[in-house]
Order: C-alpha cells, then structure tokens, then sequence
C-alpha cells in the first residue's frame, strides 16, 4: 500500500468521520458524570491535551486503518469536551446567562472555520521537513501543528480555571458565596448532590431534552455539512484550491457575529425558541437559493445566510435544553445527550456532499433544506409545549405534586417542581 494518504470527501474518508462520530457518541453522558465527580480543573483540560495529541498523530499515519484508528480516539478524547463546556458554563451562570457563553465558546467553530482556512493555506505551503522515513508536508503539517497548539493550551489551562464558583481565586470568600448561591437559589436541586439513577433518568426522559435533541440533530447537519465540505462546494463554482481556502473566511466570520449578536439577545429577552425560528428561517432562504439559482455569485450569497442560520441554532438548542433541566446531575446529562442527538447529525452530514453529486450536489442541498424545515417544526413544538406546561403550573394544576413531600424532597425534584418556569 502505498505510504502516502490522500485525504479526500471520498468514501474511505467518509466512513472515517463516521467512525469518529460513533466513538465521540459512547463517552458524552459517561464523560459529564465524570466531570460533575472530578472538577473541572483538570479534567476538562486533560481531554484537550489528549485531543491534540491524537491530532498530532493523525499526521503520522500511512494508511486509511491508521486513520480510522485516529479517528476511533480522537472521538473518545473529544467527545466529552462541548457536554462537558456547556455543563460547566452552566455551574457558573444562571440560565438566562448562559446562552450567551454558550455561544462565545461555540461560535469559535465559526471562527475556527474563519482562520482554519487561512491557517491550512499558510501551512499546506510549508516546505516538505522531517525524516527520509516520513517527510511532513501540505495536509501532515496542519495535524501536526494544530496537535501541538492545542496540547500546549490544554496544559495552560490546567492552571487557570476553577472548577466551582466557590473555588474561585479571584474571588474572596463573600464573592464566592454569592456567585454560588446565585446558581443554587434558581436550580431547584442540590449542588452537592449524589449521582443517582433518578437524576439520570430525569435528565434523559425530559421532553424538553429531547426536543432541543432532535433540533440540535437537524441543525448540526448543516454546520458539520459546512465545516467538512464548505472548500468543496466552493470548488464547485470553479475557484482554485487556494482561492477557495480565502473565500470559505467571510460565511464563517458573518455567521461568528450574527451568533454572538443572537446569542446576546436571546438572553436579553429571555426567550429561545423564537430566534431559532428565525434563524431556521435564514438557513432555508440560503439553502433554498442554493438549489435554485444558477448564479455563482447568488450560490456563494446563499452560503452567507445558510451559514448565519444554521450556526446560532446550535448554542440555541443546547441551551435551551439545560435551561429547562434543573439540577447538576440533570444538567450534565441533559447536555450530554443533547450533544449525541447532535452526533447523529454529523454522521448524516458525512454522507450529504458526494462527489457523485458534484458541481450542483443538489441532494447535499435539499438534505439540509429539509433539516432546517423540520429543526424549525421542532422549535414550534417546544414553544408551544413549554408554554402549555406554563399555564399548567401558573393555575396550580402541578402543585400535587408536592403533597406529603418533606423539604428536602421538593428542592430535589428538579424541574418537576412546579415553581420551576420552563424557558420558551
């Protein structure tokens, strides 16, 4: 077989994202129950530090087993990194905080994919270095070094971040007190609370989970469909490889400011569901546009919308449904199968761009229209539910619930108490 690995959209590399997927799905609820055990501290940094050092092997390989076997690790080191982010961003801010930090920590995909492209363009164009044995070069260098990065700022990390409000050093005991009494007084739960199979089943069976699941699914087959073949549709409207790394920077940089401004909104507001129908509402006007038009220039206008679209949904959806799990234990595993939902979306957005369908990949195209139709059927749904089960609590009709039930009981019902207000 020959040494040298070309990396491609083909069908080998396909199977090898989805290999990488499948592994990332096993470890995100076991993952966020082991942060919720550990801290943060050095957990969360530990996953980064391994995700760059299977990045930087990835640069080694020969072969497409070598491949799928980086593949198969760096899904079980990554996976529980965006669960495990967003759980502990949720340890730190109350729920109408959050999306917006959500959105600063997801929204740098969009910015990876500004600078990714600039960055691969500047080191593809390094010259070939290394042994006689295995000379490092053109897609090699991007691994390596990016690995390397990432190591180094998973190790600093370890040395800046708190795992609690309350271990705060920056704070003095006052401050840390008030910063953790704030999240506890609204969250209907016990911070120190024991992981037990009741929490874990709350978090799983929520409806609310599920929906914003089902949403974060339909979306991310568009944001991954960007991040993994955006340069391959480009080519498709007849710019060179180079070209081509330049043009994917300005969608990613408008999508970037678009999430940060929605994302600050929402929170203003104190409302999800109807700016992720807005933003479902971008995405289709772009995909839509994608499939019709015949011109180069509307094709790459509808890439700006679709991206601006698609993009702010994710942090919407993940909020969202920690928003209405209330709890640590719920939160960690309602972040974490929200984010294997998502995963799902991912495998199918390895399959949507086949070379078979090029230059128009109009079955790309309608995959991710349809999505973002359905993703915004699911935000109707979850409006309409939340403020269903609202009025319900509003009229007392849940307040049964608490009958014969002793003090600390009621606080550990999570967001079954019927204080608790679901955010639409």
């Amino acid at each position: 077989m020959s040494t040298e690995l070309k990396l491609d959209a083909g069908l080998r590399f396909n199977w090898a994202l989805t290999i990488f997927f499948f592994s990332y799905m096993a470890v995100e609820i076991p993952s966020n129950l082991l942060l919720k055990i550990f801290g943060a501290r050095f957990y969360l940094p530990s996953l980064v530090v391994g995700f760059g050092l299977v990045s930087m092997c990835t640069s080694l390989v020969s072969n497409y087993q070598g491949l799928y076997a980086c593949r198969f690790f760096l899904g079980i080191t990554e996976g529980g990194i965006i669960p495990g982010i967003a759980f502990y961003l949720s340890c730190f801010y109350r729920r109408h905080e959050l999306l917006f930090r959500i959105g600063l920590f997801i929204t740098g995909a969009s910015l990876a994919g500004a600078f990714g492209g600039l960055l691969a363009a500047g080191l593809t164009s390094v010259p070939a270095w290394g042994t006689h044995a295995r000379p490092m070069h053109t897609w090699r260098n991007i691994f390596f070094f990016e690995g390397i990065i990432t190591m180094i700022l998973g190790v600093v990390t370890m040395f800046l971040i708190p795992s609690s409000p309350d271990k705060c050093k920056f704070l003095d005991k006052r401050q840390q007190y008030i910063a953790l009494e704030r999240i506890n007084r609204e969250s209907y739960g016990n911070p120190q609370e024991k992981i037990s199979w009741t929490h874990i089943k709350r978090g799983i069976f929520n409806i609310n989970t599920n929906l914003c699941g089902m949403g974060m699914l339909l979306v991310n087959i568009s944001v991954q469909s960007f991040s993994l073949f955006l340069p391959t549709i480009l080519r498709a409207l007849g710019w060179t490889a180079l070209r081509t790394q330049f043009y994917s920077v300005p969608p990613y940089a408008v999508a970037c400011c678009w999430s940060i401004l929605v994302a600050w909104l929402s929170d203003r507001f104190k409302r999800r569901g109807y700016f992720v129908l807005i933003n479902c509402t971008l995405s289709i006007i772009g995909y839509t546009l994608l499939i019709a038009a015949k011109s180069n220039s509307i094709k790459y206008l509808a890439v700006f919308f679709a991206a601006s679209g698609c993009f702010p949904n994710g942090p919407a959806f993940l909020s969202w449904g920690i928003n209405n799990n209330a709890g640590p234990t719920d939160r960690a595993v309602s972040s974490a199968l929200i984010v294997i939902y998502s995963s799902f979306g991912a495998i199918i957005a390895t399959w949507t761009y086949l070379t078979a369908d090029a230059p128009s990949y109009r079955k790309g195209h309608a995959i991710n229209l349809g999505g973002q139709i359905l993703a915004f059927l699911v935000g109707c749904i979850g409006i309409a539910y939340c403020t269903w089960e609202n009025r319900k609590r509003e009229k007392g009709e849940r307040n049964h619930i608490l009958n014969s039930l002793k003090e600390e009981e009621k606080r550990g019902l999570g967001h079954r108490h019927p204080e608790f207000v679901y955010t639409t």
